[in-house]
């Protein structure tokens, strides 16, 4: 079977996908390099020869730019709670103000700071262990890389031209309450993309395998069969 790579999203470890029940052999890189061309250099110099790729918001921006460069690797493509535009010049703000918070105050703050957009009010209310999980993903992850990360955002591209391009089997998962990577944007994606199927989760917000891990496993591998 071809193996299975999971790229999360930014201040999250390969932790963001522990609850899902995959079969086969499953790579959960982390992101590491501050420069969206030199990660995707970097995943194809040790990824597999030939893999299905999913990805969440920046791993699902760097798995865009990776199929961009490299389609023929990639059998099949998921891209969960994601933005293909190019950064705003609001989000640059917003990443350089998120930088001096995190060279501050460390992983964990920041995190904090962010839990409104990364989870459900729900969860964020009954279900403390995923706070926790969110917020040590963070530590996992780590300041200097978290700050990578950050800068990796900054050199984003408009990945549409490309999307119109991709050849083989994909999915778009969005989540209803995701208040980072709404709905329509995702509608964009599965618009663009040949013959792409777009999921809406109910009652899900933008960390998606945490929230609803059975939901996103019973979807990816319904993607893999």
């Amino acid at each position: 079977m071809t193996p299975l790579v999971l790229l999360p999203g930014m201040g999250c470890s390969a932790a963001l996908w522990s609850g899902l029940e995959l079969a086969g052999d499953v790579v959960t890189p982390v992101l590491e390099e501050p420069d969206l061309d030199a990660e995707v250099d970097r995943l194809l110099a040790v990824l597999p020869e030939r893999f299905a790729l999913a990805g969440l918001s920046l791993g699902a921006i760097v798995a865009m730019a990776l199929v961009r460069r490299a389609p023929g690797r990639v059998s099949r493509l998921a891209l969960l709670s994601t933005n293909p535009f190019p950064p705003t010049p609001a989000q640059r703000v917003g990443w350089a103000e998120q930088r001096k918070t995190l060279a501050a105050q460390g992983p964990r703050a920041l995190q904090a700071a962010l839990l409104p957009v990364l989870l459900s009010p729900h969860v964020r209310e009954q279900r403390p262990e995923l706070v926790e999980r969110t917020l040590a993903m963070a530590e996992e992850v780590g300041t200097d890389r978290y700050d990578r990360q950050l800068r990796l955002q900054a050199t984003r591209v408009d990945e549409r031209p490309g999307l119109a391009r991709v050849g083989c089997p994909t999915l778009v998962l969005a989540a209803r309450q995701d208040r980072l990577c709404g709905v329509a944007r995702h509608e964009e994606v599965a618009a663009l993309v040949p013959g792409a199927e777009l999921v809406v989760l109910e009652d899900c917000a933008h960390l998606s395998p945490l929230e609803q891990p059975a939901v996103v496993s019973a979807h990816l591998g319904r993607w893999l069969a």
